[in-house]
């Protein structure tokens, strides 16, 4: 990101004065979708790209929010019980009431923001976004008191009340916890977690960007969490003496005790989550290992369950999963919510030239486009630039 760009659009957009400038990231996950929710667990690290905003106290009630990117200005109240229209601007003011919540007495102030997360990719573009404004009003009104975690649950309570997305806490956890050059395994239900490091010789980690956008605000993502809950409420009246608290809880013998009363539907959901939560322990113990085929194996076990059972994939992602398998590259998988976006690859460092330029080649014969291409790099979380 370009500090001085950012810099430029908001003297020009404001009263000329500078304020304060914050980086928080998007996000990768090697492996562990949909698990979050289902108190789970999952493997994020943050990368290089993200959202930047530039933000100065006005000494009103009021916040003037530019999205450079948009080229769009709104305003609104920091007392205003009701959010803006603007789906942009809802979660600037979705943080600011949570940050409220969290005993931050927030003033008005005058920001832009600007991002170069690939928007639709699955990097979570709105948890950096999030995470950004949480990081900037903790330090500038909130003397830093509110710990990281609740700067997360106040990015996870925006999306919940202000946008309507039921998502789980990898996203902003990711954002607000990252580490250059680590990737960490989070235990969504404790929020224990430990830091990997990355070492990726002989290996490169890339996504490839389908250009098929999804919107996980739509019925869809919270109809596959409303099927682990129902598999969960079936299962608590089956096992009550189990005190389940999510679908984590469950083992494949008490799935398949109930499989004649849940929708087959609901079932093809629930066999994901706990196979994925198997898939997740074999990537952590595979990596400490150095043992990169597992890992590779795993992600193309979860490509097919998002596929076939969560049926969160399309075309398009499955076209270049297959793509990944005929260059013999290690690991591929569909990341992120769904519905669109990338895969993300684990490629030998021997095939990676040749694996891209095929890609490039018969996605483009398919679809009349080719695939975006951008090489991961594991970078530090939220922070303070200047």
């Amino acid at each position: 990101m370009d500090i001085e760009f950012v810099r430029s659009r908001f003297i020009k957009h404001f009263d000329g004065k500078t304020g304060s400038i914050y980086h928080s990231p998007g996000r990768i996950n090697l492996i562990g979708e949909h698990t979050d929710y289902n108190g789970g667990f999952v493997f994020p690290g943050a990368v290089d790209k993200g959202i930047m905003c530039e933000i100065r106290p006005n000494g009103t009630r009021k916040v003037l929010a530019y999205a450079i990117d948009l080229k769009d200005k709104v305003e609104f109240g920091v007392d205003d019980e009701t959010a803006p229209r603007t789906s942009w601007a809802r979660y600037i003011y979705g943080i600011v009431q949570e940050m409220k919540k969290r005993g931050v007495d927030v003033e008005g102030f005058n920001t832009a923001f600007a991002g170069d997360v690939p928007l639709g990719a699955g990097m979570s573009s709105s948890a950096a976004l999030e995470s950004c404004y949480a990081y900037a009003i903790n330090d500038l009104f909130g003397g830093n008191k509110v710990s990281k975690w609740d700067m997360v649950l106040a990015g996870q309570a925006t999306e919940h009340n202000y946008c309507g997305v039921k998502c789980g806490i990898m996203d902003q956890f990711a954002s607000v916890f990252g580490m250059a050059g680590k990737l960490m395994c989070l235990d969504c239900r404790s929020r224990e977690f430990e830091y990997f490091p990355f070492e990726m010789k002989g290996y490169k980690l890339v996504l490839l960007d389908s250009g098929v956008k999804h919107e996980l605000a739509s019925s869809a993502y919270n109809d596959r969490r409303k099927s682990c809950e129902n598999v969960l409420e079936t299962l608590k009246q089956r096992y009550p003496e189990k005190n389940m608290e999510t679908l984590r809880d469950a083992d494949w013998d008490m799935l398949e005790s109930v499989k004649d009363i849940v929708s087959k539907e609901d079932m093809r959901r629930a066999v994901f989550v706990l196979g994925e939560k198997d898939r997740v322990e074999a990537v952590c113990k595979a990596l400490t290992e150095g043992d990169f085929e597992t890992v590779g194996r795993k992600m193309y076990e979860t490509h097919n369950g998002l596929s076939q059972d969560y049926e969160v994939s399309c075309e398009e992602l499955d076209y270049l999963n297959d793509i990944a398998k005929d260059n013999g590259v290690t690991g591929s998988r569909i990341m992120g919510g769904g519905f669109g976006g990338c895969t993300i690859n684990l490629v030998k460092e021997g095939l990676y030239d040749k694996f891209i330029a095929d890609a490039k080649e018969k996605y483009r014969n398919r679809y009349g486009k080719e695939p975006k291409v951008y090489d991961v790099v594991i970078s530090d979380g939220s922070r303070k630039i200047c």
